[in-house]
């Protein structure tokens, strides 16, 4: 899907692009699969636990079926459509027996494409879905199970793939979009293909306010704060933060500091991503 890159009229528009939507066939969502999208801004409870989030145009959340257990049901792509809570667009399937359900959109799917979900083998074309253990080694795949049943967690961004490198014993390996080798079990689901819009980060934003339609509130340095607000507030003039290192509002390391918490799944990855060199 092309950017849209405009003339420098504006300041706005002079580094700004847009997407142009040429995929997209119908501008109105199935109502049936609408919910209602509570704005919490950020909190849980009232406590902030995400900071800088807010505002952001109206949504409604388009419910997305990550499952697709109607096994053996042929359905047909019936409009490919945008979702505003996520960067993929989403595919609405029209199943034999009358059900409607939205899929994560496949890159190459289209209108009039036949796809199917099922746990016996059959055709390895995009969009369909089966247990690892039936898909050929080397395909790419997304909407991957954790754990089988689950629903898809895995490879869910626009325009990410997983390769499958395979199956040993009870687990498939899967060479994930960041780089990490990780285990999931060989009766876990996958789509085939490549999630859909893969040119979104191509998309620069041009201004403030196109951040702020998208939820996002300003971000304000902490050194810029008074020492009360911020471990890195005061000074005079653009002086240094004034220690050893960075840290975060809370007063914890923000830099070169690990993160990620222990967790049961650790054992299950063969080989970490590779880290950015600062």
């Amino acid at each position: 899907m092309p950017i849209i890159r405009y003339n420098p009229t504006t300041p706005g528009r002079r580094k700004s692009s847009v997407q142009s939507f040429e995929d997209i066939t119908t501008t109105k969502p199935q109502k049936s699969l609408l919910k209602a999208r509570k704005q919490n801004s950020g909190r849980l409870n009232g406590k902030i636990t995400v900071r800088h989030r807010g505002g952001g145009a109206k949504r409604h959340i388009r419910v997305v079926d990550f499952m697709r257990t109607k096994f053996d049901v042929p359905a047909k792509v019936a409009t490919i459509e945008y979702d505003p809570n996520r960067n993929a667009r989403i595919a609405l399937l029209n199943y034999a027996d009358g059900e409607k359900r939205y899929i994560l959109a496949e890159n190459k799917m289209k209108v009039g494409d036949n796809v199917i979900s099922s746990q016996k083998k059959g055709a390895m074309k995009p969009g369909n879905r089966y247990p690892l253990e039936l898909i050929p080694e080397g395909m790419g795949v997304y909407n991957v199970e954790f754990q089988p049943g689950k629903g898809g967690q895995l490879v869910r961004g626009a325009g990410a793939t997983a390769t499958f490198m395979g199956v040993e014993g009870a687990s498939a390996q899967l060479r994930l979009p960041s780089g990490e080798i990780r285990l999931v079990s060989r009766k876990s689901s996958a789509t085939i293909g490549q999630v859909s819009n893969p040119d979104h980060r191509l998309i620069r934003w041009g201004k403030a306010g196109r951040t702020r339609h998208r939820g996002f509130r300003p971000t304000v340095r902490g050194k810029a704060m008074n020492p009360v607000d911020h471990p890195h507030g005061g000074g005079e003039g653009g002086a240094p933060i004034g220690m050893k290192h960075p840290k975060t509002p809370q007063g914890k390391p923000a830099l070169g500091v690990k993160t990620r918490r222990k967790q049961g799944s650790d054992r299950l990855i063969l080989s970490r991503r590779k880290s950015k060199k600062r």
